[in-house]
């Protein structure tokens, strides 16, 4: 038999697949480099100590009276920015097909940057990551991407000092993509909110800026495991960098095509009602002079902040944060199916998703919120996330969440591997996923979690 001849889109296939799998072997030689000349392991830590020296700041709480250019509208009582921009804080009324309840949600409709410059030295991809200062981090500075940035600050609302390497990320780019998708933030928080993760390759030395260095995806992965050092908006960009060989459904415990059908029948059978809300008229939270509360003391707090940081493009600015209530927990458990890693995945519909319900770990939650509560009313799983010990424990680190709307917000991220025996029969809202099918979907928008994608991160620093 002829073989069907040549055609344009055939060929231009078969480049793409060659490139990516060019690209992945690239990822996977810097993923393999857990040092590095160009910014020797001895001196990251102290590098990033001596931001934190230099780049004094400080947080300290105010009343919402004292915010500049912040203030309540008299109509609604939503809490604004008076150029319109940046944030607004609302109420929401959620109804899901099992619970119904109000609460305030970040409404930010813009899109921000969350971006690696990346570069090769003596062959090894390089990533240029960002010493940060967040007015919400536990201890100041953490490692960010290059730039992380939302687009109220990189058009200059803020009318500071224009952001470092942003050039690499608008037109036009003078730099190759490497990868490049839209991904949401916390589901729970804000409202629809997502944010371009990309990276983006150059050949030219950028300037010299003592609050950056470049370091390996291996230098990257090794940092991981420390508390509270890389960031959230890093961990995302991490998360989506495909590591070894091209498996995709190979060895899985079902297809790729029947992990998107089970998902796409929770997003179309479940309930997810967003209703806008006055901020003054949610029900259950209460506004005193300095927060807004739930009143039975859980969940979170809206707080008012006065900020000052020397390394920040405006040096002082006040602002609203969340401030969650009690240490957060979010784990994914494992298992092998057949000789090949599997997740215990969750397809979580969270208030202010906008498709839903995206995959989620198996756990996430805050444990103080189920105090009290019979073990029939506490979150599935909790019990395997939190009690499991010893050498069955992959990766086990307490995490920062975003913190430049979130203060002090942490989580305790675990990655947990359960016995053979463990049941693959779970409830309809979990399914067993592949590591390589988590990979794949996260090549497109908005299927995994932000937290789903830490651990992600996390899981390929510890292969």
């Amino acid at each position: 038999m002829t073989p069907a001849p040549l055609t344009a889109t055939a060929l231009r296939h078969g480049s793409d697949v060659a490139d990516r799998t060019e690209l992945i072997r690239r990822f996977t030689r810097s993923a393999a480099a857990t040092d590095s000349p160009v910014t020797p392991n001895r001196a990251i830590l102290a590098w990033l100590e001596e931001n934190r020296r230099i780049f004094r700041h400080e947080v300290t709480r105010i009343p919402f009276a004292d915010l500049a250019g912040w203030g309540f509208d008299a109509a609604n009582g939503d809490l604004g920015h008076e150029s319109g921009r940046f944030f607004t804080i609302q109420g929401l009324d959620i109804r899901t097909d099992t619970a119904h309840w109000m609460q305030p949600i970040i409404n930010q409709p813009e899109i921000g940057i969350l971006g690696f410059v990346a570069k090769e030295f003596d062959g090894v991809l390089h990533f240029l990551m960002q010493a940060k200062m967040e007015p919400g981090n536990i201890n100041s500075v953490q490692l960010s991407p290059t730039v992380q940035a939302t687009r109220s600050n990189y058009t200059g609302v803020h009318r500071g000092r224009p952001i470092t390497f942003l050039e690499h990320f608008v037109p036009p780019t003078g730099g190759k993509v490497l990868l490049d998708s839209l991904q949401s933030e916390q589901g729970a928080w804000f409202l629809r909110k997502r944010n371009r993760n990309i990276v983006v390759e150059i050949d030219e030395e950028p300037p010299e800026a003592p609050e950056f260095r470049w370091l390996t995806l291996g230098q990257i992965h090794r940092l991981m495991g420390f508390d509270d050092v890389v960031n959230m908006d890093a961990r995302t960009v991490l998360s989506s960098i495909p590591l070894g060989p091209r498996v995709e459904d190979q060895g899985a415990y079902q297809s790729l095509t029947d992990v998107l059908s089970w998902l796409t029948r929770i997003r179309a059978t479940s309930e997810l009602a967003q209703r806008y809300r006055p901020l003054d008229r949610i029900e259950s939270w209460r506004r005193t002079a300095d927060q807004i509360g739930h009143e039975q003391g859980r969940y979170f707090r809206v707080i008012a902040a006065s900020v000052s940081a020397a390394n920040r493009e405006v040096s002082s600015w006040t602002q609203p944060l969340f401030e969650p209530i009690g240490l957060g927990v979010t784990a994914f458990l494992v298992r092998p199916v057949e000789g090949v890693l599997h997740l215990l995945a969750h397809a979580r519909v969270e208030a202010g998703l906008a498709n839903v319900a995206e995959i989620a770990p198996t756990v996430q939650c805050c444990p103080d919120n189920y105090a009290g509560l019979p073990p029939e009313r506490q979150p599935r799983f909790l019990t395997e996330a939190l009690t499991t010990t010893g050498s069955l424990v992959r990766y086990d680190t307490v995490l920062s969440e975003e913190g430049g709307r979130f203060f002090e917000a942490r989580s305790r991220y675990r990655i947990v591997e359960v016995p053979e025996d463990f049941p693959l029969d779970v409830p309809p809202d979990f399914a067993w996923i592949s590591v390589h099918q988590a990979m794949t979907l996260l090549r497109y928008d908005g299927y995994l979690n932000v937290q789903a994608r830490t651990l992600i991160a996390a899981l390929l620093a510890t292969l």
